[in-house]
């Protein structure tokens, strides 16, 4: 929706976008159970179709990608056993150490290269013998996109052959695996390019609450066998949500309406990311889909900026560098004027 003098351009994340009238009717209209039984028709409605939608057997309903991840690690580990990803990766960084502090599954991550893939020899250098002195290598957790950064398919299906050839299990967090999609697609079908990025992996998290808009939700996809223990895990931590069809409601509804419309968060991505670049005290990043970095030079911290900009009515996040992430609810008015929120701020 346009932004207003009331609200502030919000490029924190695209996490904060909220439900239109076409999302709460169809959350209102939803025909609704017992989730924990079994019993949502809607919850189930859209359990077997994103499953089908990405070429899985099974999918799991979760509140949260955080809770879809750690199913999903519990579910290939068992305590004492690792897993292997990326420095930056939610699933090491940005989940509370979930999998170590709840699991016992201890994380080996490492540094991934300038376009956001792990290079495949520390992966296999990565992996313990079998020795009584090492946890037991199990996993390989990937992501698409990586900070916003598209990981080619190519590379996820070498580099899932690689696992597997092993004996890891892999796993792919993909949060925004639809925006993913439909930046590598082009002209392509979405959903067709979504199921290729996810067919090298044993299991995949998907988020509706990002780029799709929907308030609440993500969805853990694997074996039937893989989601009957992750159903386990979900009870165990909590995730067990009763009449969750209002909430599924919204994610179908998101799988109807706002795929393809992820372009456009893209290139007002891109138009932002144009607009400031060159400006003194700025060093902006090239735009990964819908997400802008940038650094700041001269004495002028990130912090301070962000504190700036926020104060001029334009959040974004970010320690060391800042992040600022399009989304449903910013328009291509919204971005020429934060844009021009940006330039204003540094030339005073």
């Amino acid at each position: 929706m346009p932004q207003n003098e009331y609200r502030p351009i919000d490029l924190r994340s695209d996490t904060v976008t909220r439900p239109g009238e076409g999302m709460r009717g169809a959350m209102a209209r939803a025909e609704v159970g017992d989730d924990v039984f079994g019993d949502d028709p809607t919850v189930n409605a859209l359990q077997e179709r994103i499953a089908g939608l990405l070429g899985f057997q099974a999918a799991l309903f979760v509140p949260t990608g955080t809770m879809s991840n750690l199913c999903g690690m519990l579910s290939h580990c068992g305590r004492g056993d690792e897993y292997i990803a990326g420095m930056s990766a939610h699933v090491y960084r940005w989940e509370g150490g979930g999998a170590a502090v709840l699991g016992g599954i201890q994380p080996h991550p490492l540094t991934a290269r300038a376009d956001g893939t792990l290079d495949p020899a520390q992966i296999e250098a990565a992996v313990k013998p079998d020795d009584p002195h090492f946890a037991r290598t199990r996993l390989l957790c990937l992501e698409n996109t990586a900070e916003g950064k598209v990981i080619p398919v190519e590379y996820l299906e070498s580099t899932a052959k690689l696992a597997h050839g092993l004996g890891l299990a892999t796993h792919l967090d993909g949060a925004r695996l639809f925006n993913a999609a439909v930046s590598s697609a082009g002209s392509g079908d979405p959903f067709d390019e979504a199921r290729r990025i996810a067919a090298p992996f044993d299991s995949v998290s998907v988020c509706f609450s990002k780029g799709l808009g929907a308030p609440v939700g993500s969805a853990l996809l694997g074996s039937a066998e893989f989601i009957g223990r992750a159903l386990r895990w979900r009870k165990a931590l909590g995730g067990g949500m009763r009449q969750s069809g209002v909430l599924a409601a919204a994610a179908s509804y998101a799988l109807d309406h706002h795929v393809p419309r992820l372009a456009e968060d893209h290139a007002n991505a891109a138009a932002f990311a144009e607009g400031v670049t060159g400006l003194p005290g700025l060093v902006v990043e090239p735009a990964r889909t819908n997400m802008v970095f940038a650094g700041t030079t001269g004495g002028l911290t990130t912090e301070d900026l962000a504190a700036r900009l926020a104060e001029r009515g334009l959040l974004c996040a970010g320690a060391g560098r800042l992040r600022f992430v399009f989304h449903l609810g910013v328009s291509p008015a919204d971005t020429a004027e934060a844009v021009r929120i940006v330039r204003e701020t540094l030339a005073t």
